[in-house]
């Protein structure tokens, strides 16, 4: 892997299409929404921008804010009459959905339902839905590929999981194609680093301020991180590919929380130590996934290693 990276698509499929994503405005979806664009696509972002960002929004892509649960949302689909769906709208944080269970599931489960809904009533012919590793649970074996047993231990696992049955139904009885993405830890540029934010984007921003991070438990756990245009570049072969399908999205790294610091300190040239403290209840101690799949399938595998999206994020947090 290095930093000289350009991504290449197929020249058939992915241009000149009609595309909504919902959850455009936020961090991952805000990237792709950046990149369908590019690539000559007309794009419109449905949000509710409670947690999507302004500055985040393409200036070329129309903009509806609303709620994926709201009833009026058919109506935005009628008017711009999508071919493909990118779901990225989503009730993010594990912690949220054990504190407010009926929040988590109406965000996503019945918002997702209404989105597909939607894509029923107007005909589009295909969705592209971002799953989580969350469904995991505590890994039975290392790496965690698609066959892995699920085992959540979240409200938002459950949730998120939910979703992906509810793909399969839609595309038994309309004929809606589906491909589910399974994410890894993405990190990148516009991840908020506040509250449950990725531990990428907090140590980041503690560091370049001169803060002192805080690592729960010994810092060794492994991770997974995936680059944040890696991700979106299987979104958009996603498009692309002529099947439906359920695949990981990941580096297949491991890395630990204290990998991850000292990586952070070397682009910024600083020896910020952390503090440690007790580990958290139900946190994962090793967690890493396969990319065989996708990458055998849909042609897909990651070229950003920790070290090269690293430097790009904290590049955009310097100019910020």
């Amino acid at each position: 892997m290095s930093c000289d990276y350009s991504i290449k698509y197929l020249e058939e499929g992915c241009f000149h299409m009609r595309i909504l994503v919902t959850g455009g405005a936020g961090f991952i979806g805000s990237h792709i929404v950046d990149e369908l664009i590019y690539l000559g696509n007309e794009v419109c972002i449905v949000d509710s921008m409670v947690h999507g960002d302004e500055k985040s929004i393409n200036s070329l892509a129309i903009l509806y804010k609303i709620d994926i649960r709201d009833e009026k949302l058919v109506k935005v689909f009628e008017v711009f009459k999508p071919e493909v769906v990118i779901h990225n709208a989503a009730q993010i944080s594990v912690s949220k959905s054990l504190q407010d269970p009926l929040e988590d599931a109406s965000i996503n489960i019945l918002g997702s339902i209404n989105v597909f809904e939607a894509c029923r009533k107007v005909g589009v012919k295909k969705i592209i839905y971002p799953a989580s590793a969350a469904i995991f649970g505590q890994p039975q074996y290392l790496p965690i590929d698609e066959q892995h047993p699920l085992d959540m231990i979240s409200n938002y696992g459950v949730t998120k999981h939910t979703v992906e049955h509810y793909l399969k139904v839609y595309k038994t009885l309309y004929n809606l194609d589906y491909v589910v993405l399974r994410y890894s830890n993405v990190y990148g540029p516009r991840q908020d680093a506040s509250g449950e934010g990725g531990v990428v984007a907090i140590f980041c921003e503690k560091i370049i301020n001169g803060l002192t991070p805080l690592i729960f438990g010994d810092g060794e756990q492994i991770r997974d991180f995936v680059y944040v245009k890696d991700v979106v570049k299987a979104n958009i072969l996603a498009i692309n590919y002529k099947k439906n399908g359920i695949f990981n999205v990941c580096n297949g790294n491991k890395t630990t929380v204290n990998e991850l610091l000292k990586v952070i300190n070397k682009v910024l040239s600083k020896n910020i130590k952390p503090i440690y403290t007790d580990e958290r209840i139900g946190d994962i101690k090793n967690s890493y996934m396969s990319y065989q799949k996708i990458k055998n399938e849909v042609n897909w595998e990651p070229k950003y290693d920790i070290l090269c999206g690293i430097k790009e994020t904290i590049e955009f947090l310097n100019d910020k």
